[in-house]
Order: C-alpha cells, then structure tokens, then sequence
C-alpha cells in the first residue's frame, strides 16, 4: 500500500476514494498521484519547515508509505545532510521516487525499501531520526500497533511525524447551480461511512478513539506538537489543480456512486463530463482549499 495514494487524500476528503484497495494499478496511477502531491506541495513545504525546527540534523529520515516520492524528495531537500528511504508496497511508484530522487541531484543519498507497512520498516539498517507518515496508518487494521512498530524503529529522541484526520478538501461554492446545493457536504457524509467500513473490513482491524497524541503516548512516545498547515489556491485555477479536482470528483464517483441518491449522481456526472460546460473541466469558480494536521512525538532518550 502507498501513501501519496493514501494521501490522496481524505482528510475525510475525497480523493481519498482514490483507493478501494482491489486490484489497484499503481503504475497507471502514479502520474495523477505525483500531480496532485506537486500541487500539494506549498503545503508540505510549510509542515517541512515545522519539522525542521526541532529536528534539525537528522541522519535517517524515513517515509512511510511514501508513493511515488514527492515528499519523500521534500524531505530530502529540508534535510540535506540525511539520508531518505522512501517505504512502500509498490515496487513501481518506487521506482518512480528514485527517478526523481536522480532529476532533482539526491540520488546519492536516498534509498527505498518495497513491502508492506509496519513490517518492512524491520529492514531499516539502522533506526530513523524522523519518520514521516502521512495517511500511511489509517489503512493498518490495527493502528496502535503499528504506531509501536512506528516508536520501535525510531532512534532515542527521534521524532515521528503523523499526518492522519485532517479537514475535507473544498472545490466549489456551496451552491454552483447545478443540482442541490451542499453537495460536497452530502459527500463528506457518505464517505464518511464508506471509510468505516473500509476501516472494518481491514485484517486484524480494531476501532480506536482516533485521538492521535494519545494514541502515541499509549506507545512510549511524547507527544512535541500538533499543526495544520493550508493549501489555498483561489478560484480562477492553474491547469494542475483543475486536473486534480476532476480526478477527485471522477473517483467520489466511482467509489462512492452507488451509496448517493439519483439527483446528486447526475450532478457529479455533469461536473466530471469534459463536454458539460459547467463541468470542472470549464468553471472559473473551481478552487482548492485544504488543511492537513500533522502530529509529532519523539522517542525519550
């Protein structure tokens, strides 16, 4: 399983449909994955800069369902004297974070590690500085256990950086003429329900309180800091946001059709449909406004 997937996105926002974990083809999704990091990027910039300030020369920084690498890479440039492995399930969004790794001139000190989280942080050589994972742990079944495997493989005193909750991403007014209006928040209900059962349906999945500095601190670690960072990219929008934004609404439409009425179902159609001209593809009220929290907790010395 792969984070910049996972990233994409839930908050409980939707491009978090992107993934019903069957029969998934990572290579075909890498590109939409890597476009919609890059637009995520001021973002984690901002959480980078968070980071750094506490944690300001580490020697192994880890990425912990990292997808094709976008942050892995982030992490890379904020700490320029560690080295990054790069941890995920798929062997070809590795792949493609090592390309980048090699465009951006950080190749010499980046590595990835394939298989399945928690258990292949087991093959770490040495224990991580700071481990980032971001939306990583919310597709465990048991995520207070894999939050003990996270703390295991820490160094003393190093930190562990969460991104996990977060609010829904926001693309268009709450009323955009077409069909009722809150559509979004209609959408943020079903998923809602669409996730606790994905959530159930996981191995071993157990329901926890989802109070992430007290789960940490339930596992030895000390929790240092809890942030949400914004994106805002205002109405009229640049090509790679419109982009994300069809990608987000074409995967709610997928993923989560069959649980909407008929009239909400016809409204996303439209708004996925190239030809529709007040569709995504043409609107000039389309925007993208989105928090993402960030929790850290270090490993005592």
């Amino acid at each position: 399983m792969a984070h910049d997937h996972h990233q994409h996105e839930h908050g409980h926002g939707h491009e978090h449909a992107h993934h019903d974990h069957t029969d998934i083809d990572w290579a075909e999704l890498a590109p939409m994955l890597e476009d919609q990091a890059e637009l995520y990027t001021p973002l984690y910039e901002r959480a980078m800069a968070w980071l750094a300030k506490p944690q300001t020369e580490p020697g192994l920084v880890v990425d912990a369902g990292s997808g094709p690498g976008v942050v892995s890479c982030l992490l890379a440039d904020t700490f320029p004297g560690a080295r990054v492995v790069a941890v995920d399930g798929s062997e070809p969004l590795l792949e493609r974070a090592s390309e980048r790794a090699g465009r951006l001139g950080v190749a010499d000190r980046f590595g990835t590690l394939v298989g399945e989280l928690p258990d292949a942080l087991d093959e770490l050589e040495y224990p991580a500085d700071l481990l980032w994972a971001s939306w990583s742990l919310h597709h465990l079944g048991d995520q207070k256990a894999a939050l003990a495997a996270f703390a295991a493989r820490l160094a003393p005193g190093g930190t562990l950086a969460l991104l996990e909750g977060s609010l829904p991403t926001r693309y268009l007014p709450r009323d955009f003429g077409i069909g009722r209006p809150g559509l979004q928040a209609r959408l943020d209900a079903v998923h809602e329900e669409w996730f606790g059962e994905m959530r159930a349906a996981l191995p071993g999945s157990v329901d926890e309180i989802e109070d992430w500095p007290t789960l940490m601190t339930s596992v030895g670690l000390k929790p240092t800091g809890t942030r949400s960072f914004l994106l805002d990219v205002p109405a009229p929008t640049a090509d790679r946001a419109r982009r994300c934004a069809v990608t987000a609404f074409t995967r709610m439409r997928d993923v989560l059709g069959e649980r909407l009425d008929a009239d909400d179902r016809a409204t996303l159609d439209r708004l996925v449909d190239p030809d529709d001209r007040a569709g995504l593809h043409h609107r000039p009220d389309l925007f993208v406004l989105a928090a993402r929290t960030v929790h850290t907790a270090v490993r005592p010395v």
